[in-house]
């Protein structure tokens, strides 16, 4: 049987504008293709903070201006992220393997992830995105029972929740095409955020941490190794220090030591860990491989790259 994989796609492998994110993507796609030709069924999920930011903005921009619309949702700027940036992911990857010789039909997802309306991250928003706007355009926010935070000199913005998690509502279909030994786009920047309320789904005002919704999946499909792309080739403690350690294979309690050690940041380092051990925990034969975008192919060899087991 083929192994299956989950690959994480961090803010290098996408850029921040839409011409770069074309040229980014070609790059991306051959990373892709190399695991799909070592026989690997992958299923990709991407981070979107630039993109919705910029959707957020550019509609909230356009309500302004014509009296007929209104500002855009959170969960509907996060749907066409998921849609624009699978789009080019498409193309580029079914380029890459079809000058590979590799036929594989590619397959965006527009996907919604549970979250808890009770989840502790509604009373402490995080995430700041979105355009800058005046003292008075803040309390208008304010009013709606939207929270906002000033940024010296430059004005006002948006901050929302990262709830975490609950369930993924299209993992069959996710898994149907798996099966099928397609590729599959998924949970693109976490996924939308959605509350359930009996058999109706409800937009949440939120985003959720791409990393967890990346172990999330990669648990939901039965996947034998989740990948988490990011900026650095191995993950390092004491940080900054004399005594620095580069991480290479390290066992899930090490891990947990580390974690609760505080040696990773918050809002960086340690939701990838965090997802890698629960994805671990909860499978037998499972890793995570946590490396840089250009070395993935060596870390998949185990010749560098931080590897939990």
């Amino acid at each position: 049987m083929k192994k299956r994989a989950v690959i994480a796609l961090g803010h290098r492998a996408l850029g921040t504008t839409m011409p770069e994110q074309k040229i980014a993507v070609v790059k991306t796609a051959k990373v892709i293709a190399d695991l799909i030709e070592e026989g690997y069924q992958i299923a990709i999920t991407h981070s979107n903070a630039p993109q919705v930011g910029m959707i957020h903005t550019a509609l909230n921009e356009f309500a302004k201006t014509h009296e007929d619309y209104t500002a855009a949702p959170m969960a509907i700027c996060s749907a066409m992220s998921q849609g624009y940036i699978g789009y080019d992911l498409q193309q580029a990857l079914r380029e890459e393997l079809l000058n590979r010789g590799i036929y594989r039909t590619i397959s965006t997802i527009l996907t919604q992830v549970v979250v808890d309306p009770y989840d502790e991250a509604f009373y402490t928003p995080t995430k700041v995105l979105g355009r800058y706007m005046s003292a008075e355009e803040a309390n208008e926010e304010r009013k709606k029972g939207n929270y906002v935070v000033e940024e010296p000199g430059k004005g006002f913005r948006r901050v929302v929740s990262a709830p975490n998690p609950v369930r993924i509502i299209e993992l069959d279909a996710i898994n149907t095409l798996l099966d099928a030994d397609q590729v599959v786009i998924a949970c693109g920047g976490g996924g939308i955020p959605v509350m359930e309320q009996d058999n109706h789904l409800k937009g949440a005002s939120a985003v959720i941490e791409k990393d967890l919704a990346a172990g999330k999946l990669a648990e939901g499909i039965n996947a034998d190794m989740l990948i988490i792309l990011t900026s650095v080739e191995q993950v390092c403690i004491n940080l900054g220090k004399p005594n620095e350690e580069k991480l290479g294979t390290i066992s899930v309690v090490q891990a947990k030591e580390y974690m609760e050690q505080g040696h990773f940041g918050v809002y960086n380092m340690l939701p990838k860990f965090r997802a890698s051990v629960e994805f671990i925990e909860k499978g037998e034969n499972r890793c995570a491989l946590i490396t840089s975008f250009e070395k993935l192919k060596d870390g998949i060899a185990g010749k560098t790259g931080t590897i939990i087991k």
